[in-house]
């Protein structure tokens, strides 16, 4: 609900694509400042109890901010703290969270645990979530945030009932400085020596300089360019949640019929088709399709990319390899963010899908070369994982 709330109460307060893209990148910022750091968090502490810490502050953080927008409090700036410290929490999240599918799930189960995971998001993060936000935020501005804080508690209440041990060591790691420093080095080195993860990386990156900057300028190409309403920019973005769930749960049969280098290259050339299409739709029927198509092939590209990364990365690294990998993610995003909004500014609202195809088209390219060069099976979902 907030994920539409946010950029519809910025739009509430300024009609500047410019301002409306720094909340968006206040919220990618953290994964710049944060990134490596909750990596090394996650790989020293209980990852369980991370996550229901963060979960409860940001049920109390987006409480506070529907107390603020119900008194008329609210401005860009403080929009902008807001959507800040909401991204601190995901950052810190994140970084727990890389760890605790393949603490469950043996590795030949994580391209179908990740495709349910993803897919199960979709449906009541932005299938549901998206349209019920916007219609609650038509009735009254500050009930789809005074909701959103319920749903944090409710997720925080969730994972602190979860039983099992998710302390990734034995032994505590030691608390010094040059231990701190060790630990963060280590998880960058790692990717940065492993050439196909240093790939992928790479074009997720790319590809989230996109996705980041056309989510910045969404509400204002469905409401300036296609005529529609605060519900038709829900409903596109609902349109990207039902898409990306048909293609999150077709991955596992593609990846076992396809092969991973397969999947991997047709989905980002499929991302850079249907970015083309959706910027030069000329009504919300049309754009909803486009999105839709979007949303397959990027969630299909992303759940197999996910999963060849849980396979590929030992146990003890993966918080910090994992938020090496999404610190250059969320630099994309962030990027993305401020690049379409002074794009759209200066070039027109459409401009950003057609310079995005053409990014998005690049990183197929440098996923394709990856995935040849490595020695990957021709099909079946994920090699095992290595212990070292």
């Amino acid at each position: 609900m907030s994920f539409v709330a946010l950029p519809l109460l910025a739009a509430q307060l300024t009609a500047d694509p410019r301002q409306i893209a720094m909340v968006s990148l206040a919220e990618q910022l953290p994964w710049l400042l944060l990134g490596l750091l909750s990596g090394v968090l996650a790989d020293r502490f209980d990852r369980r109890r991370i996550l229901w810490l963060v979960d409860a502050a940001r049920a109390l953080l987006v409480g506070a901010l529907a107390a603020a927008v119900a008194a008329d409090m609210v401005t860009i700036p403080l929009l902008s703290l807001v959507a800040f410290l909401l991204g601190c929490g995901q950052t810190l999240y994140s970084g727990a969270w890389a760890g605790m599918v393949p603490a469950l799930v043996a590795p030949s189960g994580l391209t179908r645990a990740n495709a349910r995971l993803q897919a199960s998001s979709l449906i009541t993060d932005t299938l549901l979530g998206t349209p019920l936000g916007a219609l609650l935020f038509g009735i009254a501005t500050a009930l789809p945030f005074a909701v959103d804080a319920v749903s944090f508690a409710t997720a925080a209440a969730l994972v602190f009932i979860l039983r099992g041990n998710f302390q990734p060591r034995s032994q505590p790691a030691p608390k010094t400085w040059t231990a701190l420093r060790r630990d963060t080095t280590e998880g960058v080195r790692w990717l940065w020596r492993h050439h196909l993860l240093r790939r992928l990386c790479l074009a997720s990156g790319i590809t989230n300089l996109v996705g980041g900057g056309l989510i910045a300028i969404l509400v204002l190409y469905a409401r300036q360019t296609l005529g529609l309403s605060d519900l038709g920019f829900a409903l596109l973005v609902a349109s990207f949640a039902l898409g990306g769930v048909v293609g999150a749960m077709s991955t596992p049969r593609l990846t076992a019929r396809f092969g991973t280098p397969r999947v991997l290259r047709l989905t980002a050339v499929g991302t850079a088709i249907a970015a083309a299409a959706a910027g030069a739709a000329t009504s919300g029927p049309i754009a909803g399709m486009g999105i839709a198509a979007y949303g397959a092939a990027s969630l299909a590209w992303n759940v197999t990319a996910v999963s060849l990364r849980q396979s590929l990365v030992p146990a003890e690294l993966l918080g910090r390899v994992a938020m090496a990998y999404q610190m250059v993610i969320g630099s994309g995003t962030a990027l993305g963010a401020v690049a379409a909004g002074f794009t759209a500014h200066a070039f027109g609202l459409r401009t950003p899908f057609y310079t995005g195809a053409v990014l998005l088209f690049a990183a197929s390219l440098i996923s394709t070369r990856s995935v040849q060069r490595a020695a990957l099976p021709s099909r079946g979902a994920v090699p095992e994982r290595r212990t070292r």
